[in-house]
């Protein structure tokens, strides 16, 4: 078992393949106690890479681990998004989007025409956003899916952005009540009912004081000028 601080949590965890074994470097802690413990047997990982042969054992337990890891967050007032999320200025930027749509290309593009260093991937695929001390905050994770980019910090949510294709760029805010569906689409979503109810109690105050907007796009520097210039919370 080893021990991580994964989202100002402290995390007691059972890993062994490559990947993780990368990803949660950056992560390593040391604590007395652990506020979530994730142990899935051998055999248990055994039998759900049979049941997914298109995965590899490594993959496996990087999924499972993160589905766990992800589960247990709505007990600490946070929940994942399914998105990219690109840090300036002291300011968390969130891009979600149906897998395949562009929100790591467009994310990309804010690296390239603001800079690597003024603009860093918090996390690829499924950063953490937590309410602590009654602020909404964006946490880099080890499970950031297909790529290595994710950076072990936390940074104040400035935007969640909900993006789509388009041959012309656009961008427009939205209400909190037409960004829940689309954010339902792209977050885990608890069976039990006392879980459902802790994760809309967060939803609500997040989606209440964050700005939410929908964006089309396409891959060009104009569209990044667009975003960039409506969302930033530095003016």
């Amino acid at each position: 078992m080893k021990k991580l601080k994964v989202a100002d949590i402290n995390v007691l965890i059972k890993y062994g393949y490559p990947t993780l074994i990368k990803q949660a470097e950056a992560y390593l802690s040391d604590f007395d106690k652990e506020n979530i413990r994730i142990s899935i047997p051998d055999e248990e990982l055994v039998r759900l890479q049979a049941e997914n042969p298109h995965l590899s054992i490594d993959d496996v337990e990087y999924i499972f681990t993160g589905a766990a890891f992800y589960e247990s967050i709505i007990n600490f007032n946070g929940f994942l998004l399914h998105s990219s999320g690109v840090c300036v200025n002291g300011w968390a930027y969130l891009f979600s989007a149906d897998s395949g749509t562009g929100k790591s290309t467009h994310t990309g593009l804010w690296q390239k025409y603001l800079g690597e260093d003024a603009a860093k991937i918090i996390n690829d695929d499924k950063p953490a956003i937590r309410i602590v001390d009654g602020k909404n905050y964006v946490y880099g994770t080890p499970w950031s899916g297909k790529t290595d980019q994710n950076l072990n910090i936390r940074m104040p949510l400035g935007a969640i952005v909900f993006l789509e294709r388009s041959k012309e760029n656009f961008i427009q805010p939205i209400s909190a009540q037409d960004a829940i569906p689309k954010l339902f689409q792209q977050t885990l979503r608890p069976r039990d009912p006392a879980q459902m109810n802790k994760l809309l109690d967060v939803l609500d105050k997040v989606l209440s004081e964050t700005p939410l907007y929908r964006l089309g796009c396409d891959m060009s520097k104009e569209a990044v000028d667009l975003s960039f210039n409506t969302i930033r919370r530095d003016k």
